[in-house]
């Protein structure tokens, strides 16, 4: 999430380019030999690890900033970032300028508001606290194996349309990234029911008709409600694809794009206050696949149906047929580490190890003019984009003392959403059948669809993209 604070400090989502929600991550016991299986989890500390297939190109430009650089002496042979990288990390920046933007935190949100900006000329500064850019999209090294850090089900690299944000995005800033298709986006394994009693396997495949036949072999009374209620899904991404996708929140832009595409922004009106659920039931009677409609939605919105808005389903429910699931060669973490290359190419500067703990604003008009780093340093800016989370943002860099009103209302009307475990593991490949799916869903018991580890999410991309550095094992994360 982006918050961006400007003129009164108010709050306004920022569209970003993998901004789009994805699939969660939760775990449970995980039953195997050790001789299949290790666990490389435990010695992963965020702050200091990612992708083996590092940023040679930023490694030739890195710029050495006077002053002490910590890097311990005992450190492992393999922690990654490596000690001649960390060496060669920007740490500082000019304080003596104002910024068209500075940039709180260089998760995707982040990086995409800067990639833009700096692609259009502005002097921008992103602050991150860690010492690699992407956040919860970057990765890390263990013994050889490169992990994501969060999600591997990837969004927004398609070729066509006007919902391929991330292509959009590395385009602005001159970069471009081999992917491996993914057939399907996920396989579900669901729970036994008096319908399906050994359980039910329901494959997302890449082309939209094979998932509805597929479905529709699965519940053949419902065949004419399932084409039905995801042909409502299309009607909402058409939608979304024939506009500009920046803000949905933004009034000023939605004023533009209704100029441009009036029946498409009419369109998106009227699903504007409809949940997905209420849609589902329009078309759908059967309960288990209610459920699984249900499920479909919490994957990614980590809410039922019901609490997810029509517009996101539509949005996720098609582009993964229209722009396809699409994995980055060389790992998920090399997306912000490309977007990072272009920024500076493009004259913005990303500083490391810069841990913000305070918005400045002015006392007589509420403005942020700027922030404040743990170590006292001040960096000023006509504009302040945080990509930190709106808790940290108005709770821990503003105050509730001065928490805007539009905050106190979105506290009011939402909830947060759920935490989630991750486990990252190396397995040998001989483990594996030859075939198997990349993404899987795992469920037991629908009632205990949000429980804690009531759902399990698996990711092997190593399965197709081979990115591993031991042929004989794959890395994979639940």
């Amino acid at each position: 999430m982006s918050t961006r604070l400007v003129g009164n400090a108010r709050s306004a989502a920022h569209s970003a380019a993998a901004a789009r929600p994805m699939a969660p991550s939760a775990a449970c016991g995980l039953r195997s030999s050790s001789t299949n299986v290790r666990d490389l989890a435990s010695s992963s500390p965020r702050c200091c690890t990612t992708s083996a297939t590092s940023r040679a190109g930023a490694r030739q430009r890195a710029r050495r900033v006077p002053g002490p650089t910590r890097v311990a002496a005992t450190a492992p042979a393999d922690v990654y970032p490596p000690a001649d990288l960390v060496a060669g990390l920007r740490t500082d920046a000019p304080q003596d300028v104002e910024y068209d933007c500075i940039v709180i935190g260089s998760g995707m949100g982040g990086l995409a508001t800067a990639v833009q900006m700096s692609a259009k000329g502005a002097k921008v500064l992103v602050l991150e606290k860690y010492l690699v850019p992407g956040g919860s999209a970057a990765h890390f090294k263990r013994e050889g194996y490169t992990f994501d850090v969060g999600s591997s089900m990837m969004f927004g690299f398609g070729d066509r349309g006007s919902t391929n944000l991330i292509t959009k995005c590395l385009e602005a800033v001159g970069k471009h990234m081999a992917t491996v298709p993914d057939p399907t986006q996920v396989l579900y394994h669901l729970p036994k029911s008096p319908a399906h009693p050994d359980g039910l396997n329901v494959p997302v495949w890449r082309a939209y008709d094979d998932f509805v036949a597929e479905l529709s072999r699965k519940f053949p009374h419902e065949a004419k409600g399932i084409k039905g209620f995801y042909d409502e899904c299309w009607k909402v991404f058409n939608a979304l694809n024939s506009i500009e996708l920046k803000s949905l929140e933004e009034p000023r832009y939605l004023m533009a794009q209704f100029a441009r595409s009036p029946l498409s922004c009419l369109m998106l009106a009227s699903f504007a206050i409809t949940n997905t659920g209420e849609v589902a039931r329009k078309h759908i009677s059967d309960p288990e696949l209610l459920k699984f409609i249900d499920l479909e939605c919490y994957i990614w919105s980590t809410v039922n149906a019901d609490f997810t808005p029509m517009i996101n389903s539509g949005m996720v429910f098609c582009d993964r047929h229209y722009g396809g699931i699409n994995y980055p060669v060389g790992g998920v973490g090399l997306i912000a580490e490309n977007l990072a290359d272009g920024i500076e190419e493009n004259g913005g500067a990303i500083v490391y190890k810069a841990n913000v703990k305070e918005i400045v604003l002015d006392e007589a008009s509420g403005r942020a003019t700027g922030v404040r780093l743990a170590d006292g340093r001040v960096f000023k800016g006509r504009s302040i984009v945080s990509n930190a989370t709106r808790w940290d943002t108005f709770e821990k860099m503003i105050g509730d003392d001065r928490l805007p009103e539009g905050e106190r209302l979105f506290r009011g009307r939402y909830k947060k959403a759920p935490s989630f475990f991750t486990m990252h593991l190396g397995v040998q490949a001989s483990a594996l059948p030859a075939g198997t799916d990349c993404h899987h869903i795992i469920l037991e018991d629908w009632a205990n669809m949000e429980d804690p580890r009531g759902t399990v999410f698996l990711s092997l991309p190593s399965t197709h993209t081979h990115t591993h550095t031991h042929t004989r094992f794959y890395s994979f994360y639940i």
